[in-house]
């Protein structure tokens, strides 16, 4: 894929957010609740799709999982349209369960509240396998003490892996837009982006990313309603573009 560079001016991220918001608003402010799960597969046909991973236990009418779904992937997937030679799938997406031999058709997961985030043996098995063969991990919507549980399934996940705050000068901050993440605003509060490298060293591949204290998720899904303010809505679609353009170069 050839490299691309973005102005990150306000004016021009803003303008690319309102056509993807009013493409995408009929999926705009809503009783999310209601919409129910899509569980038949995306056939593979060279877009690219959202996945999103199914995981720990199905609490209430609306899972921790599937928080944000699916309005938040598919706002998403209009603003990666737009301003990247991606081509995404604009209508459809996965939600893949993490046993699911599938999953290795996906190059990036998107595990949205990983303090509920729990694995068996198998589905343990599996996963760790997809991290091995060059999946990329990003957890999503998570505070507070959530992130025990976080912590302890990626270890579970990754042997003897170690977290650890990102330099702000790595290229996933930089893949794409050029991200200041020193000014950014946690949706929950002060923001922290975390990951695991290969062998644990950062100098080596990036096999996850953490956005601790924020939600991406819900700015991608209330941007076109004017619910959350427009710089917290921008910087999530940048941070969005940036961990998929890093995850399908790398």
């Amino acid at each position: 894929m050839r490299r691309l560079r973005c102005v990150t001016g306000a004016v021009t991220v803003l303008s690319v957010v309102c056509v993807g918001a009013a493409l995408a608003q009929d999926f705009g402010f809503r009783n999310r609740r209601m919409t129910p799960i899509h569980t038949e597969k995306t056939p593979y046909d060279s877009l690219f799709t959202f996945a999103r991973l199914r995981h720990g236990l199905e609490v209430g009418r609306e899972p921790p999982w599937a928080h944000d779904y699916p309005t938040a992937e598919r706002n998403f997937m209009q603003i990666l349209k737009e301003i990247t030679l991606i081509t995404p799938n604009l209508d459809k997406s996965n939600v893949l369960t993490q046993e699911d031999p599938d999953l290795f058709a996906s190059p990036i997961l998107y595990v949205s509240e990983p303090g509920y985030w729990t694995m068996t043996d198998e589905e343990l098995a599996n996963m760790g396998e997809y991290v091995r063969k060059g999946g990329f991990l990003i957890f999503d919507d998570f505070r507070g003490d959530h992130y025990f549980n976080f912590e302890e399934q990626v270890r579970r996940l990754i042997p003897n892996a170690r977290l650890i705050e990102i330099d702000p000068e790595h290229q996933v901050f930089h893949s794409f837009f050029d991200i200041d993440i020193t000014q950014t605003r946690g949706y929950y509060g002060p923001a922290s982006f975390q990951g695991v490298f290969e062998d644990n060293d950062p100098a080596k591949r990036l096999l996850l990313v953490a956005n601790y204290n924020h939600d991406l998720g819900e700015m991608w899904e209330f941007s076109a309603t004017g619910l959350n303010p427009v710089d917290l809505t921008n910087d999530a679609y940048k941070y969005g573009v940036n961990y998929v353009v890093y995850a399908m170069t790398h």
